[in-house]
């Protein structure tokens, strides 16, 4: 079976939904690595038993060294695939030239890159929204996509109601995109 790691930086919400829905099942996740020493999702990937790893980025002085001591802890559990679930670093080249892995974004990409996806899509003109998970490149949420999952606006949405719809699509999306990078990995 493969084997994956979860990269996250918050409440690990989607981390838990991908550990419940997938670990050994249709992979093996080895680990939970957060750059946030007080994420919550370290408590959730724990009492599921999955062993969690903390590597605060407040202790490096630039990105390219955070990056290289992520490659070097991502390498001592020999993953076939990286998630990133939340993961809220811009990465460098250090990872993204060596570290295969794909990243969930809360917009129908090419739109809204970056920060604040949900608040941009929200309050963009456009009522198509949605849910891209896409392959990790150098350039900030322009990799080939792997899945994206859309629905249309209502004009009754508010940001709460918009927000839970992104979630919902995240939770079915993420998991289906997982299986099927797997099964393009050789």
């Amino acid at each position: 079976m493969k084997k994956i790691i979860i990269l996250f930086s918050g409440d690990g919400f989607n981390a838990k939904n991908i550990v419940n829905l997938l670990h050994k099942k249709k992979c093996i996740v080895v680990c939970g690595i957060t750059n946030n020493p007080n994420a919550k999702g370290i408590e959730k990937l724990n009492l599921l038993g999955i062993k969690t790893e903390i590597l605060n980025h407040l202790h490096f002085s630039n990105r390219e060294s955070f990056d290289t001591e992520l490659v070097q802890l991502i390498n001592n559990y020999t993953p076939d695939l990286v998630v990133l679930s939340g993961f809220m670093r811009i990465l460098s080249e250090v990872f993204t030239l060596n570290i295969k892995s794909i990243n969930l974004h809360p917009s129908l990409l090419p739109k809204f890159k970056g920060a604040k996806a949900i608040e941009r899509s929200f309050a963009g003109e456009s009522n198509r929204c949605g849910v891209s998970v896409h392959w990790v490149n150098s350039e900030l949420d322009s990799g080939n996509i792997i899945l994206q999952q859309e629905f249309i606006r209502s004009k009754d949405d508010t940001f709460d109601s918009f927000g839970k719809k992104i979630k919902k699509i995240e939770f079915e999306i993420m998991p289906k995109a997982i299986v099927k990078a797997l099964n393009d990995i050789p």
